[in-house]
C-alpha cells in the first residue's frame, strides 16, 4: 500500500470554493414533442449540497432538474417513477437528515418540499422543480413520461457529470487521427477482412508484452451506444487518483461494491484504453469489465471500437500492478462476451451482430496467461456489434453468418 500511501500525502489540502447553486441550469439538455418541452440538468454533488443544505450524496441521493412546458389545451401529469422506481419523497429525503431541533427540521421539510416538482401541468403554463432519485455517478440517464387524458409523451436524455474524473474525459477523440490515417470502409466482407487483421491483444506501456484478448468490436455512434450501457447498468470507470483509491480502498476492506472503481491501464496503438465500464456486483471483488479504444476505421460514416471484456470474480495482491491491488478475472473470458451480447441485445439499440477471427483459439488445458498472471482461454474469436438508433426487439437482432462459435446454430442447420 505504499503507493497508495505517496498519492494520498501528495493530494492538495486546498478547501476548494462553494459551488455556484444555479450553474447546472448552464448544462441543461431539452428536447420537444408536440405542444410540450423538456428540459432537465442534474447538478453535481457540490451544487446540489449549496441547493439543498445537506450532503444528499451521503444518502446516496440525487437531485434531477425537470421543467416542462405545456403549450396544449390539456394539463399533463409527470410520472417520476418513470425517471426512478425508487425515487424518495421531499419529507422522506429530508427526514434522513433531521437533527435533536423542531424548529430546524420543520425547516428542512419546507425547503425539500418547495424544491420539488409539483404537478399538474396546466395548459398555457412551464412547471419547473427537482425530482429525488438515487445517485449515479458518471452518466445519469433519464425518462420523462408526461400523461393527459388524450396522450402519452415520452422524452429519453443522458447527461455527463462535469466533476466525474472519467478516462474518456481524457481523450480528444477528433483529434485521435489525422484524414490521412482514417480507414473508411463501405463494403461489408472488407470490413469484416480489416477487422481481422486489428491487433490480437492488449500489451503492456512498453508494448512488449501481451495481455487479455481483444474479443469485441462496437460499431456505431456515441449518441446510440453509450444511452445502452447505461440504461443497461453500465457505469464508466473513474481514473486512478486519491479519492479513486481511498474508495476502492475502502469499498475492499468493508466489503461494499464500488460503480466507478478505476480500472488498471492497458494499452492498444500504444495508447492506454480511451473509455473503460463496467457492471459491479455487491462487492468491489467482482464485477464485468471492458475497455475500448478508437479504431482509425470508419464503417459507411460509423465509428470503430475496438475493445476487451472480462469478469473479475476476486482480487489478489501483485507486485505487476502499479497499485498493489489487482483483480483475478475468470479464465472463460468468452462467458463475459457473450453475457455483453445478450445485455446489449435487451438494449434493444443492438442492430446485427457477428464474429470474425481474432487471438486465436485457447484451450483451457493449456491457456495462455496475461500481464497479470492470470489464466485465459477462449475460442478465440472477436464479436463485432453494430448499434443504431432505432428501437431493435430480440426477433428483428441479425446474427451475420461470418464466423461462428462452438455450439451457434446456423440458417443451414
Amino acid at each position: 500500500m505504499a503507493v497508495v500511501a505517496f498519492v494520498i500525502q501528495g493530494c492538495t489540502t486546498t478547501k476548494p470554493l462553494p459551488a455556484d447553486p444555479l450553474a447546472y441550469k448552464n448544462r441543461t439538455k431539452s428536447s420537444v414533442n408536440g405542444d410540450v418541452a423538456v428540459t432537465v440538468a442534474v447538478p453535481t454533488i457540490a451544487e446540489a449540497q449549496v441547493i439543498y443544505g445537506v450532503d444528499l450524496a451521503s444518502k446516496h441521493i440525487q437531485p434531477v432538474w425537470v421543467e416542462v412546458k405545456n403549450d396544449g389545451t390539456s394539463p399533463y401529469w409527470f410520472l417520476p417513477s418513470g425517471l426512478d422506481p425508487n425515487y424518495y419523497s421531499p419529507s422522506e429525503a429530508a427526514f434522513a437528515f433531521h437533527t435533536g431541533s423542531d424548529d430546524a427540521n420543520r425547516e428542512r421539510d419546507e425547503k425539500f418540499q418547495k424544491l420539488q416538482f409539483q404537478n399538474p401541468v396546466r395548459p398555457g403554463t412551464t412547471q419547473a422543480g427537482f425530482v429525488l432519485v438515487n445517485l449515479d455517478e458518471g452518466f445519469k440517464a433519464i425518462d420523462i413520461d408526461l400523461i393527459s387524458r388524450e396522450d402519452v409523451k415520452s422524452f429519453s436524455f443522458i447527461i455527463v457529470d462535469p466533476d466525474f474524473k472519467a478516462d474518456f474525459k481524457m481523450v480528444d477523440f477528433n483529434t485521435l487521427y489525422t484524414a490521412e490515417e482514417i480507414i473508411n470502409i463501405e463494403d461489408e466482407k472488407e470490413l469484416r477482412q480489416v477487422l481481422e487483421e486489428l491487433p490480437c491483444c492488449t500489451t503492456n506501456a512498453k508494448g512488449d508484452e501481451y495481455g487479455d484478448p481483444l474479443n469485441m468490436v462496437i460499431i456505431g455512434e456515441t449518441y446510440d451506444i453509450v444511452p445502452a450501457l447505461v440504461r443497461r447498468g453500465w457505469h464508466a470507470t473513474e481514473v486512478i487518483w486519491s479519492s479513486a483509491i481511498l474508495r476502492t480502498i475502502k469499498s475492499f476492506l468493508q466489503g461494499e461494491r464500488y460503480r466507478y472503481s478505476p480500472i488498471s491501464p492497458l494499452y492498444v496503438y500504444g495508447r492506454p484504453q480511451d473509455i473503460g465500464w463496467q457492471k459491479a456486483r455487491g462487492t468491489v471483488n467482482e464485477r464485468n469489465h471492458m475497455r475500448f479504444w478508437l479504431s482509425p476505421i470508419r464503417y459507411r460514416g460509423q465509428r470503430v471500437f475496438i475493445g476487451q471484456i472480462s469478469r473479475d470474480i476476486g482480487v489478489k495482491f501483485t507486485l505487476k500492478s502499479p497499485t498493489i491491488l489487482t483483480h483475478v478475472i475468470d479464465p472463460d473470458v468468452d462467458e463475459a462476451r457473450r453475457y455483453f451480447i445478450e445485455d446489449m441485445a435487451y438494449s434493444q439499440a443492438l442492430a446485427r451482430h457477428g464474429y470474425v477471427k481474432g487471438v486465436g483459439f485457447v484451450s483451457r488445458d493449456k491457456p495462455k496467461m496475461n500481464l497479470m498472471g492470470d489464466p485465459i482461454y477462449t475460442d478465440g474469436l472477436r464479436v463485432v456489434l453494430f448499434f443504431e438508433p432505432r428501437p431493435y426487439s430480440l426477433s428483428e437482432i441479425e446474427l451475420l453468418e461470418w464466423e461462428m462459435p462452438p455450439g451457434y446454430f446456423t440458417k443451414q442447420e
